[in-house]
């Protein structure tokens, strides 16, 4: 294991090997951090508490056919993207954490780094979906679903970062054909820094609860 301080008080920790980044995921993720607010569509904010707690094992959903593939088109995608942009500097880190002192609960393992032709430092976030309704493909028009808004979200509070470009690869079959439609929504940083110290404010109090053992009320998500 080695650390790298990336920026004062930020520091990259690049593991040995998948399974020891796997067991040092302490904290909240970025793909928690929905559950918090209560707009993760498999996860409510209890059933993270509980995960958080030890009261319950998160599910393993890596043996899933959509998860394989996501995994296996992620290296594939980021290499597109970087041909698709060339005004970025694309980096990808491998099995590594980002961590923020400001921050103790907080962690960030991003699927690319960028860098823009002024130096700026941004996020690249990658998106597979299996498109089976049109309401799925709704979600995506000229906007991120909430969920992974607010996972780049918990990027940009951890990292410090000057942006996110999020592509998403929207998958769906029609009449025996594979159709696929990408997308890349770009968002500054100083667009959405409000958002961003809601999910603060949010993401510590849930920390607080969590090592207080204090179960937070359930959040339902909107109908």
């Amino acid at each position: 294991m080695q650390e790298i301080e990336i920026s004062k008080g930020i520091k990259r920790i690049q593991f040995d090997s998948f399974d020891s980044w796997l067991n040092a995921r302490h904290g909240i993720g970025g793909s928690d951090a929905s559950a918090v607010l209560g707009f993760n569509p498999y996860k409510t904010n209890t059933d993270l508490y509980l995960e958080k707690t030890g009261q319950r094992i998160a599910p393993d959903i890596s043996d899933k056919d959509y998860v394989k593939y996501g995994h296996d088109a992620e290296p594939l995608l980021r290499q597109l993207f970087a041909l698709d942009h060339p005004e970025y500097k694309v980096e990808y880190f491998g099995d590594n954490m980002i961590r923020n002192e400001k921050y103790q609960w907080a962690h960030a393992s991003l699927d690319g780094e960028l860098t823009d032709q002024d130096g700026r430092k941004g996020i690249l976030e990658i998106k597979t979906t299996n498109i089976l309704q049109s309401m799925q493909r709704e979600k995506w028009n000229d906007r991120i679903p909430d969920n992974y808004y607010i996972q780049v979200l918990h990027y940009l509070l951890v990292t410090e970062y000057d942006f996110v470009e999020l592509r998403a690869q929207l998958k769906s079959e029609w009449q025996g054909q594979i159709r696929l439609q990408t997308k890349d929504y770009h968002i500054e940083r100083s667009d959405v820094e409000e958002d961003i110290e809601i999910l603060r404010q949010a993401e510590e109090e849930f920390w607080q609860k969590v090592q207080r053992r204090q179960q937070p009320n359930l959040i339902l998500p909107e109908i």
